[in-house]
């Protein structure tokens, strides 16, 4: 799960950069941090959940 959570961060981060820099594009603005969210809250769910596999 930690690979995943690492794919979905870069994506939020490279489609947070295209939206920001292409405003006809920038609805990609609002799936990154929409993808961003996601990938925190995976995190989060994560780290508090006591899974510590390695």
């Amino acid at each position: 799960m930690n690979i995943l959570v690492v794919i979905i961060a870069i994506a939020a981060v490279a489609l947070l950069i295209t939206g920001g820099i292409v405003p006809t594009l920038n609805f990609l603005l609002w799936v990154g941090l929409a993808l961003a969210v996601v990938a925190v809250i995976a995190f989060l769910v994560r780290y508090i959940g006591g899974n510590r596999a390695v």
